[in-house]
């Protein structure tokens, strides 16, 4: 055959069919374009430099594997749109003489020519859009700018990899198709219906037993930790819930419908709902993948940007106090007036130097283990900082001691406390519903009330654990209680916490808490050296941690937008895909309605029918969702010390009516397709 034969042919079919390649290949451009984005950011030495580079380097490489998987999974479900659609071409060229491998040639130059426009302007596209994606990294983080712009070959290299295999899978998925197919199966492809599953009423049974487990656990979890753990299985219950109920329940819908004779027997009803019904395996489907798309975008962007937003919220809650120092000694007798007020002095001669003096002061000395909290009884275990492969972290709770004449010195309260009695706070909104508690059935206190005004020190804040602390009337007690149990793991640690306010600025908080970090540490190796029962020193500032919060969240909220963004383009692509592939389904159905006096205006409004009996289903199950999991969430943010309730609702209110919006503008620009296709306006072919 003459050279320039099957490249030829491919090109005039990707032409031809240019209504479905087209938005294809854009997509696979925008892909490409945003796995390239991140892979810079990933290498980029830029972002190395930034503070907390490292954990951003270490975010962005999830999102790339993300992006990756996603993109391999998507491209391979909107491909099948494609294939579909070129059946029939393939069919014909069979059936004319055409051999499977002459076939298969003209798919290799359609593919390679889909590859390369994709591969080459996703690319160019990243290049172009890198340093602005670096830019707005940077404003984000609140991190150093620098203007100067260089390509990363690694990204490309890495970029070219993962999607040519994609490409190369693509490739031999649609020969496999072809393979085990026959001309006149090929010919009729586009003909041949949907039948609706077996056995819906008991798929769509399962997938509501799905949903329904997955919105129990959301509503019902404990605490912050235990959402954690369970988000996971409840994100993956949802998943199969949704797919079965659009599926099999869809079904079922419109087969209610047609019972409906007031209903369906309308001229805008009976034609989408007796085209749909036959279809709605696949239909379900895309609507349940929509559903799922935009349930991950709304997920996303409500905590990221709650979490962004409420930067000071977290600061505060993580770092209670501008000044944080928390010294551990080896027994509760050797923080004494003397060791402890050697620290203050350092303090007191540090801010001196800035004109300041502390305010709001917590100085408070406790003891420290980890254990299970079961019931109303303590369980000791090895301490949290190397506790047993056996034990399970996340149910693991750390408990502190505190005297109470300390806390009266702290707080300014009077309390008092009979020898077997104590008062009770907990982090992260855990209750403790019991009147007593035990320790390993021994040690037993009344819990006379449970304070919300005591503020502990940032460690205890920062720890995923929940922790318990127990003002006590007698500490030693307690600790001879605890050390007594059996077993050489019963490890107790002993802290002095000393922390407090000024009137400074963030600048000067920094400098102050440069000169405090020096001091205190040179003071911790010389009393280390000198065996004064001290183990170690920590020195914590909120100022000085500020950017390195910015970095951590503005990392996570900017990754959100990139995934968001891809996550759009494919709910686009398959709304898109589904409109089209749905008006040459219909085309012949509403020719036959116009013949027998069905006018334009009939099939606008059957059009509109089928808007308001399917397509919203997706946003709605989204907003169910969503509702759903909110509490499951809210919780998981107090792990990160968001504890602002307010932010999250109006974040995710936000979030919900944007994309409504969004998705109300991209069914209207697809249904018009859908229409100009059904109605004979435009020649598709």
């Amino acid at each position: 055959m003459k050279t320039g034969f099957y490249p030829k042919l491919a090109f005039d079919g990707i032409r031809k069919n240019r209504r479905m390649y087209v938005p294809f290949i854009c997509t696979c451009i925008g892909m490409v374009m945003m796995f390239y984005i991140i892979s810079y950011l990933h290498y980029s030495d830029t972002i190395a430099s930034m503070n907390g580079g490292q954990i951003m380097r270490s975010t962005l490489n999830l999102g790339s594997i993300v992006v990756g998987i996603f993109s391999c999974i998507f491209l391979f479900y909107t491909n099948s749109f494609l294939i579909r659609r070129r059946k029939k071409e393939f069919g014909l060229y069979h059936i004319l003489g055409m051999g499977k491998l002459n076939i298969a040639r003209i798919l290799f130059w359609e593919t390679l020519l889909t590859a390369v426009i994709s591969l080459v302007f996703g690319i160019g596209f990243g290049i172009l859009f890198s340093k602005l994606a670096e830019l707005a990294m940077a404003r984000l983080t609140h991190a150093q700018i620098i203007y100067s712009m260089h390509i990363s070959p690694d990204s490309i290299l890495f970029t070219l990899t993962v999607f040519g295999c994609i490409f190369i899978l693509l490739f031999f998925n649609t020969l496999r198709q072809i393979h085990f197919s026959n001309a006149i199966t090929l010919v009729k492809s586009e003909s041949v219906g949907e039948k609706p599953p077996k056995g819906n009423i008991l798929l769509g049974l399962l997938g509501m037993i799905c949903l329904a487990a997955a919105y129990y656990l959301a509503v019902t979890v404990a605490d912050p930790v235990s959402a954690l753990g369970m988000f996971f299985i409840a994100v993956i219950l949802v998943i199969i819930g949704t797919y079965l109920i659009m599926i099999a329940g869809s079904v079922l819908f419109c087969r209610l419908l047609q019972k409906n004779k007031r209903y369906y027997y309308k001229a805008n009803h009976f034609v989408s709902i007796s085209s749909m019904a036959y279809r709605m395996k696949r239909n379900g489907a895309g609507l349940a993948s929509i559903c799922i798309l935009a349930t991950m975008v709304l997920v996303m962007l409500s905590t990221t940007v709650s979490l962004y937003f409420g930067m000071d919220d977290v600061l505060s809650n993580r770092y209670p106090y501008q000044f944080n120092t928390t010294a551990s000694y080896n027994s509760f007798d050797t923080m004494s007036d003397e060791n402890t007020a050697s620290i203050r002095r350092l303090v007191s001669d540090a801010m001196d130097k800035y004109e300041c003096t502390p305010s709001n002061v917590s100085d408070y000395r406790s003891a420290c283990f980890y254990g299970y909290l079961i019931d109303n009884d303590f369980v000791c275990d090895t301490p949290f900082d190397s506790h047993s492969e056996t034990a399970n972290y996340l149910e693991g709770k750390i408990f502190y001691f505190v005297p109470l004449s300390d806390y009266n010195k702290m707080m300014g309260t009077n309390e008092t406390l009979e020898s077997d009695e104590a008062l009770l706070f907990s982090t992260r909104d855990s209750a403790y519903n019991e009147s007593t508690i035990s320790f390993e059935h021994g040690m037993k206190y009344t819990i006379k009330k449970q304070i919300d005004k005591f503020r502990p020190d940032g460690n205890s804040m920062a720890n995923i654990s929940t922790t318990f602390v127990l003002i006590v009337p007698d500490i030693h007690a307690a600790v001879d209680a605890i050390a007594a149990l059996p077993g050489n793991e019963k490890s107790v640690y002993f802290y002095w916490h000393y922390n407090f306010d000024t009137n400074l600025n963030r600048d000067d908080q920094i400098l102050l808490a440069n000169d405090l970090s020096s001091t205190i540490s040179d003071f911790f190796t010389q009393s280390y050296k000198q065996n004064t029962g001290i183990k170690s020193c920590q020195f914590e500032s909120r100022a000085a941690n500020y950017e390195d919060f910015f970095a951590d969240f503005g990392g996570l909220f900017y990754l959100a937008i990139v995934l968001s963004i891809v996550f759009l383009l494919a709910a686009v692509l398959i709304i898109y895909y589904k409109q089209i592939s749905e008006g040459y389904e219909d085309q012949a159905r509403f020719d036959i309605m116009q013949k027998v006096g069905m006018t334009k205006r009939e099939i606008k409004k059957s059009i509109n029918s089928q808007l308001l009996t399917v397509f919203f289903l997706p946003l709605v199950g989204a907003g169910i969702h969503l509702i759903f999991a909110f509490p499951m969430i809210r919780k998981i943010l107090l792990l990160f010390n968001l504890t602002n309730l307010h932010l999250y609702t109006i974040v995710t209110l936000i979030s919900f009516g944007a994309f409504a919006l969004f998705y109300t503008i991209v069914y209207r620009i697809t249904s018009n397709a859908y229409y100009h296709i059904v109605s004979g306006a435009s020649d598709s072919r």
